[in-house]
């Protein structure tokens, strides 16, 4: 069995983590490895296998890029991966998390999202090009309120 370990993204970790948002047909041309602050790298034996990503709006965040390789779905990573970033938003004091997805409604939904229609979601998250240009129309539009600690 491959060591399984999960980090925060660096820098370094840019070109794996854009291949592997482009084998997993998940968007990535407005990436730039400034956005990997608040990204989650997951390797196995060595090889970056699982990345997600939380981009920050004041307390209002944008889960994106929940991404594993085909290869090593079925291990809980995607699992693992969701809660290393729901707490690193909860540190941050996000309130709000929204996400797209043309694939996972499903998943999200048992991790506690909940589908909104486009309109409902803050101006400064419908005006990122994830959400204006990079994501379908057709794509679900999900959110989760978070209780941040208090402090």
């Amino acid at each position: 069995m491959e060591d399984i370990s999960y980090a925060q993204a660096t820098a370094a970790d840019f070109s794996d983590v854009v291949a592997l948002l482009k084998g997993c047909a998940l968007p990535n041309t407005d990436l730039a490895s400034g956005h990997l602050e608040h990204f989650v790298v997951c390797r196995a034996g060595g090889r970056l296998v699982g990345t997600i990503g939380i981009e920050l709006f004041g307390d209002l965040g944008l889960l994106r890029s929940l991404a594993v390789t085909p290869a090593d779905r079925g291990r809980r990573i995607a699992h693992e991966l969701w809660t290393r970033a729901k707490q690193r938003a909860k540190d941050h004091r996000v309130r709000h998390l929204y996400l797209l997805t043309t694939s996972a409604a499903d998943l999200f939904s048992r991790w506690g999202f909940h589908r909104i229609p486009r309109e409902e979601v803050p101006a400064a998250l419908r005006a990122t090009a994830e959400f204006s240009e990079l994501c379908p129309s057709t794509a679900v539009v999900m959110t989760m309120e978070l209780h941040a600690p208090a402090g």
